[in-house]
């Protein structure tokens, strides 16, 4: 599964509840875009409405600037799941966010992991933060030996 686009900022301004697995409704030219590795998941989220998902906000590019006059790089796209996975979705208790995590490859197909997440307090940022920078100085000492 080569990931296509990360959401790198998600781990870290939130904490991850639970995961779910969703196919994403594109055209042609948005499948191109995404596999070239553009596209970005910064600040786009997930709605349920009316009995179905939908991923706000996330951005990719055309594929051929000059041939695509009328292209909405922001539109909303359709996910697509489950009765059971859109019934848990729907049924987020109050305070939580849906978010996409990564777009990857499985087959031919092009899937996004979407998380139901909480936000992080400043607080659980530095401490995210510190931990991380352990971790970088105790590989450094590895190395050096």
């Amino acid at each position: 599964m080569p990931v296509l686009i990360h959401n790198r900022k998600a781990s870290f301004n939130y904490e991850i509840l639970e995961r779910f697995e969703a196919g994403l409704k594109l055209t042609g030219p948005e499948v191109k875009s995404l596999r070239k590795g553009q596209g970005a998941l910064d600040g786009a989220y997930v709605t349920v409405r009316g009995g179905e998902a939908f991923l706000i906000g996330m951005f990719i590019p055309p594929y051929q600037v000059n041939n695509q006059a009328s292209y909405d790089p922001l539109r909303q796209r359709k996910l697509l799941l489950t009765k059971k996975e859109l019934n848990a979705l729907a049924g987020i208790e109050k305070g939580l966010t849906i978010v996409p995590i990564s777009v990857y490859n499985k087959g031919r197909h092009v899937k996004i992991e979407i998380a139901s997440v909480r936000g992080k307090k400043q607080f659980d940022k530095r401490e995210t933060i510190k931990k991380r920078d352990v971790e970088r100085d105790i590989r450094r000492e590895y190395t050096d030996r």
